[in-house]
């Protein structure tokens, strides 16, 4: 399994908009490309996951890897609307929905729709550890040149 690329993410975004169901290539895809924690755990909780993909409950899987991945986010909301799944990722699930910043997704299928979520929450991290100013090395002046001075007193 590799570690997480940002490039990975929106590869790995699109395919699951584009997909109708969830598929154990899929999956196994998704943890080896965008899970940073379960492949070094290796205890009862990835055991678990591990178990849930094999028995393609894909629904419980998902929320699996949301519990190792994103220990700090919840569930805030899942809803079935129109077709679609509505899923709804927080870290301050106890406040109103309009002062919570909440991540959402979507889709017809409720697997995919989680993951969509857990996929957005990666992509968000990767952004916040950037720093918001590129670091750029000042390009040294040609006719500048350091001299030594001494005070001599």
């Amino acid at each position: 399994m590799s570690a997480l690329h940002p490039r990975d993410l929106p590869s790995l975004a699109e395919r699951l908009r584009k997909a109708h169901a969830m598929t154990r290539p899929l999956m196994l895809d998704i943890i080896g490309r965008a899970c940073r924690h379960m492949p070094s755990l290796g205890d009862k909780r990835t055991a678990r996951a591990m178990r849930l993909v094999d028995a393609e409950a894909w629904a419980d899987a998902a929320l699996a890897l949301l519990e190792l991945e994103l220990p700090m986010w919840q569930v805030r909301r899942i809803a079935y609307d129109d077709g679609e799944w509505h899923c709804a990722l927080s870290r301050e699930r106890e406040l109103p929905d309009w002062l919570d910043a909440a991540v959402e997704a979507r889709h017809a299928d409720l697997a995919l729709a989680l993951l969509s979520a857990f996929l957005e929450v990666q992509t968000l991290a990767i952004e916040a550890s950037r720093p918001s100013v590129p670091s750029v090395r000042p390009m040294p002046d040609p006719l500048y040149e350091p001299i030594a001075c001494h005070n001599s007193r």
